[in-house]
């Protein structure tokens, strides 16, 4: 899979995921928010963790549009794209009854495209 759309997708999700991981180490963001959702408030640890996955990811992601060869990339884009999708499943499942179903759908859509996203750029995965 090659092209310069392929190039400037790839740098789209590289840098969706540098800018997750920085507002989750800083604690803020949909990161933080969707885990506050899901575990309460005494889970600052786990959103410093996601985010530097998600930061880890996304440096390791540019560096590879760049021919920087790094083992555990597809890996880590696979860690990554998980916690997506239980966050999608999570959110949908909160959302369903408390808002306009073409809202819910939208979130749902985000949640689902990003996930697909960090599976396609793993070239394990993709």
């Amino acid at each position: 899979m090659g092209g310069i759309g392929v190039f400037i997708w790839k740098i789209a999700v590289a840098l969706y995921l540098l800018a997750t991981g920085v507002l989750g180490v800083s604690k803020k963001g949909d990161l933080a928010g969707i885990i506050t959702d899901m575990f309460g408030r005494n889970v600052e640890w786990l959103i410093i963790i996601a985010g530097v996955v998600a930061l880890i990811a996304g440096v390791l992601l540019l560096l590879e549009l760049f021919n920087v060869k790094v083992a555990i990339l597809d890996l880590l884009l696979l860690v990554v794209a998980i916690i997506w999708i239980v966050f999608a499943i999570f959110m949908f499942i909160k959302w369903i009854g408390s808002r306009e179903i073409w809202f819910t759908l939208q979130e749902l859509g985000k949640y689902v495209m990003v996930s697909a996203s960090l599976l396609i750029a793993s070239k394990k995965f993709g």
